[in-house]
This record gives structure tokens, C-alpha cells and sequence, in this order.
């Protein structure tokens, strides 16, 4: 089983996650978009039941998703850093921001999300799968 920690920019909000990701995509999203300040999101998903918030709190922000889910994201309320975000009809997943976890040397894409979002100057593998809107493949 593998262990991960991770945390927010200020180390108020910390995380350790005790199993094995899910998926690991870049979400190119309007809405991770706006988080990011432009770019892809690049996420790790978990099984919720992995994930154990170690210290401090996140503040939590729910809107609807072009899917037909109730996305939550959530953040330090402190210095603002994205953390962790799910939705409404996946519950018992939760995905990991990659720039949160301590060592993120480990991230290898599996594929690229909501491509139909991106930009032109977007940068995606070509040889990885894309999916224009909720991903198939994962």
C-alpha cells in the first residue's frame, strides 16, 4: 500500500492518503481553469475512504457542473491554496490536487479531461487519451 501527505501552502490544512490512486489526469475544465489561474488541473484520485485530513480545516465551495453534478472544491481558508475536490455522484472519491501532495515527482498523467475546454496552448501528451467532457476511460 502506498502513503502519501501533503498539505497546503501555509501547512495549516495537512492530508495522508493510505492506498493506491484511482486515476491521475489533467482536467482542462472552465471551471479548473479559473482555479488555476489558467492552466489544467492536474488531480489524483483516491478512494474516500483512504483520505484522512491529519490538521486543520478546509473551506469548502459548491457549484453545478456542466455534467448535471454538485462539484465541491475545496481550499485553505488561510493562504487560499485549491486542495481537494468531488462530486455529488461520485461520493466515494475524492480527488488530490497534485501541487499539494509533498513530493509530487510521481505524477504520470493517465490521460487528459474536458479537452473540448482547453485553450490552443493547452499542452497535452499525444499519446495519451483525451475525452472532450467526462472521461471514458478511466
Amino acid at each position: 500500500m502506498t502513503t502519501v501527505e501533503g498539505g497546503c501552502l501555509c501547512r495549516r490544512v495537512r492530508f495522508r492518503i493510505d492506498g493506491e490512486p484511482l486515476a491521475s489526469v489533467a482536467c482542462h475544465c472552465r471551471d479548473c481553469q479559473y482555479l488555476s489561474g489558467g492552466a489544467e488541473a492536474n488531480i489524483v484520485a483516491y478512494p474516500r475512504a483512504a483520505f484522512r485530513l491529519l490538521s486543520g480545516a478546509e473551506t469548502i465551495y459548491r457549484s453545478p457542473a456542466d455534467s448535471g453534478a454538485v462539484v465541491w472544491r475545496s481550499f485553505c481558508p488561510h493562504c487560499g491554496t485549491p486542495l481537494f475536490a468531488g462530486n455529488d455522484k461520485t461520493p466515494d472519491f475524492i480527488a488530490v490536487k497534485v501541487g499539494t501532495l509533498d513530493d509530487p515527482g510521481g505524477f504520470r498523467r493517465m490521460g487528459h479531461i474536458w479537452t473540448d475546454s482547453a485553450p490552443p496552448w493547452h499542452l497535452m501528451e499525444p499519446d495519451l487519451p483525451t475525452a472532450g467532457k467526462n472521461p471514458e476511460f478511466l
